[in-house]
């Protein structure tokens, strides 16, 4: 049987939607029947240009990631992938030994070069631009649905 994988959710800012706060903590929920799941909310920077709130907010998020984590950051530069693959993705980390992953949702002015750099794999949910709170609904529900595939539950279809 293959060791449950622990799921970190590394955001800045907090959920100040009530219907993404309500979406985020029912897949949450889901998430933890099948993983260990946190969330881990770093303050976001409320002054300065775009460039110093990404670096200010990149070294809160840096310092909030484990050595051992395997890190999945959300930017729209980078691979978009189908679920399955998702799936596939999370399950070869679990099986080789990368049990933790983190999951990044940069601010409002995106994300630095820096945290960039520290990604094992740098995501694109879509083409399309969201707004930051928005994609931790939908990250969450991908994750869960990623989660269904690996154990081989009929939520996907």
């Amino acid at each position: 049987m293959a060791t449950t994988l622990r799921i970190r959710l590394i955001l800045v800012g907090r959920t100040d939607r009530g219907y993404v706060d309500e979406g985020l903590s029912d897949y949450l929920g889901r998430i933890g029947r099948m993983a260990e799941v946190e969330t881990i909310i770093v303050p976001e920077e409320r002054s300065g240009e775009a460039a110093h709130r990404q670096r200010a907010e990149g070294e809160r998020l840096l310092a909030a990631l484990k050595p051992e984590e395997r890190v999945v950051v959300l930017d729209e530069r980078g691979k978009a992938i189908g679920s399955t693959d998702f799936g596939a993705k999370l399950r070869a980390w679990r099986d080789q030994g990368g049990r933790q992953v983190a999951f990044v949702v940069g601010g409002a002015y995106g994300l630095s070069d820096d945290v960039r750099k520290r990604a094992d794999l740098l995501l694109s949910l879509s083409a399309m631009t969201f707004p930051h709170q928005l994609v931790r609904v939908i990250l969450a529900e991908q994750i869960y649905r990623a989660l269904m595939i690996l154990n081989g539950k009929p939520y996907h279809h």
